[in-house]
């Protein structure tokens, strides 16, 4: 079983015709659909089969009612506090192409709790996955830290994703401290240069995997995926398809290395399983699979 650890929003998904036009009119296709990257990781792992329980906190509002009914419907097992006083998570999204942009509202994601996360690995767990934003803001920042905690103490493998380029580059030397020991840490182009100086794919992953002392996978998009560890590295080029919105395709993509990984996969199979499940993530409308 994998736990994932992190935040469950709403996603206000606008699809742009055009480049945003500032201060002006863009033409979009606009919709409310669950997000969130510990949530889109856990429905991506069960529509693969895995069996995954999501630890993570809701507002006692409709949002979070449909947002939990949505991953229950799913195949996702939840252990979610619920709280009265304060809204569920919400999210603005504006894709288009290859790139999305995100306003955050985290809301009741700050209120995340050991408790939840320790009755969720003690219920025979062999992975926990925790999502950088647990880890960027001081409020829920234990709870993320005990995640990982707890997965090491029991044995488990664990990982982390870095999330997003901007909060990231306000802890980056302390995140690179709290990632030290995690067996697989992901992150896109634009994180690996925070973490790391800007520069060939290859050369962060490797610089990262000493780092942190497990192993890395670049999510480069389009362009594929980087594997680095302590016995060298690979690259696997990325699928060609048409991109409807990338929303959610690089939580698709670490579901895909996840599932494939936890099950014994080579790197190679691995590398593919998650760019395959990325591909098929950027032809729908939303983060998480129909």
């Amino acid at each position: 079983m994998i736990v994932v650890v992190g935040d469950i929003v709403t996603d206000v998904l606008a699809v742009l015709d055009t480049e945003l036009a500032y201060g002006s009119d863009t033409p979009a296709s606009i919709r409310f659909t669950g997000g969130g990257q510990a949530a889109n990781t856990a429905a991506w792992l069960a529509s693969l089969g895995a069996t995954v329980t999501l630890v993570g906190s809701v507002g006692d509002d409709q949002p979070g009612r449909d947002r939990l009914a949505e991953l229950e419907a799913a195949g996702v097992l939840t252990s979610v506090d619920v709280h009265s006083g304060v809204g569920t998570g919400s999210v603005i999204v504006l894709a288009h192409g290859e790139e999305r942009t995100m306003i955050s509202d985290r809301g009741a994601n700050l209120l995340l709790d050991t408790a939840r996360l320790e009755s969720a690995v003690a219920a025979g767990a062999t992975h926990v996955h925790v999502s950088g934003y647990t880890l960027f803001d001081p409020a829920c920042r234990a709870s993320g830290l005990r995640a990982l905690e707890l997965g090491r103490a029991g044995g488990l493998t664990t990982s982390v994703d870095a999330a997003s380029a901007a909060p990231l580059r306000l802890v980056a030397s302390d995140f690179l401290i709290w990632v030290r020991g995690v067996d697989l840490l992901f992150a896109n182009a634009m994180e690996a240069s925070v973490l790391t100086s800007p520069g060939d794919p290859e050369h962060q992953a490797g610089d990262l995997a000493r780092s942190t002392g497990g192993a890395v996978v670049l999510k480069l998009g389009s362009g594929g995926a980087v594997w680095a560890d302590d016995a060298g590295g690979r690259r696997e080029h990325g699928i060609p398809v048409p991109v409807v919105d990338a929303t959610g395709a690089g939580d698709a993509f670490a579901a895909g290395v996840l599932d494939a990984w936890t099950r014994g996969a080579d790197v190679a199979s691995t590398l593919s399983a998650g760019c395959g499940l990325g591909a098929k993530a950027v032809r729908l409308i939303g983060a998480r699979p129909l």
